[in-house]
């Protein structure tokens, strides 16, 4: 069970970001961060140091100690600037765009968040979170741009809605953190896990291809491509690897000449899940071989071809096959859960 305390805070959390929301409306792209819509609170090492200073203060008035007080005073300076820094350091920056980048269900999907700095000003410790899942730390120099990859949990195979994006800083000294809300409709395609233990169909439904009979061991080496999710361990280049290059797939082009025709009919399981998690897998499969296909569900053909963009066509219809609304997970609900 949640401590109290967790169970308050995320509460709170929830409040505050509701409040934002009606704030500032919905955001569109690009957006420039104005001073109204950044706020900034201490940390909990901003506090402690606050209550230092308290505890200095009441020590210098009690004894009339006039470095005391100098010293309090000089160290409130120093906490006043530090505030203005770290505010400043969100002030005026573009966020250009939010790029959603699908990926297979229970894998890490990433949004990819472009941040551009306008001014004349470096920028440090600038970070971007969804869920409380935060990117990596990022400095922005004067009048450049960069991108932050934020990852983003995934359950199950639909549509995954991100409602709100938190940029945030602790710059320069961490008393104080400066933090603001985008509310972007972010939709993340999670397909269905690619796995399975039928064999690839050949043709249509199973039967022969149209361009003949394909032999096994007749394939041609046609050269190296970049690992993508649901690629076969036995088709990577581990030679490759090894000598501390990326990590490459091989391609094959005699596949070319197949046609293969994927159905639900074709694929075996006990219930739709674990069936289009099989036709993922073959398309997959496909892809990697350099192989024509087409993918056939009830409702909806995508018809044969091969490539990147086929391959998603393919792998979105899947996803989003037979999707009920109440299963178009939102991620920002999962995470309050």
């Amino acid at each position: 069970m949640p401590s109290p305390y967790k169970t308050l805070r995320q509460r709170l959390n929830a409040r505050a970001a509701s409040w934002a929301l009606r704030r500032q409306g919905m955001d569109s792209l690009p957006q420039e961060l104005r001073r109204r819509r950044i706020y900034i609170l201490p940390t909990r090492t901003g506090i402690g140091f606050g209550a230092l200073l308290f505890v200095m203060l009441l020590a210098g008035l009690n004894y009339a100690n006039s470095l005391a007080l100098i010293a309090t005073f000089s160290l409130v300076s120093f906490v006043l600037v530090a505030m203005n820094l770290c505010h400043r350091n969100l002030m005026g920056l573009r966020i250009s765009s939010a790029t959603p980048l699908p990926a297979f269900a229970g894998d890490d999907a990433v949004v990819e968040l472009s941040i551009e700095n306008i001014t004349a000003l470096d920028r440090f410790s600038l970070r971007a979170a969804v869920n409380g899942r935060e990117a990596e730390l990022i400095e922005l120099a004067a009048n450049h741009s960069a991108r932050l990859r934020m990852p983003i949990a995934t359950l199950r195979r639909g549509r995954q809605r991100v409602d709100r994006i938190r940029i945030d800083t602790d710059f320069p000294f961490g008393l104080f953190r400066a933090w603001t809300w985008l509310h972007l409709p972010i939709d993340i395609t999670v397909y269905p896990r690619p796995r399975g233990e039928q064999d690839t169909p050949r043709g249509a439904s199973g039967r022969e291809s149209s361009s003949g009979r394909v032999s096994a061991g007749v394939d041609e080496w046609s050269g190296l491509r970049p690992f993508r999710d649901g690629d076969s361990p036995r088709q990577v280049d581990w030679k490759a690897y090894a000598r501390e290059q990326p990590l490459l797939v091989k391609e094959y082009r005699g596949a070319a000449a197949e046609n293969l025709d994927f159905t639900l009919q074709d694929a075996q399981g006990s219930d739709i899940e674990t069936r289009l998690e099989q036709l993922a897998r073959w398309v997959c499969a496909a892809e990697s071989r350099g192989a024509r296909y087409s993918l056939t569900l009830p409702g909806t053909r995508v018809g044969a071809d091969h490539g990147a963009a086929h391959r998603h066509r393919c792998l979105e219809a899947l996803a989003c096959y037979d999707l009920p609304l109440a299963r178009i997970a939102t991620a920002e609900h999962d995470g309050r859960r």
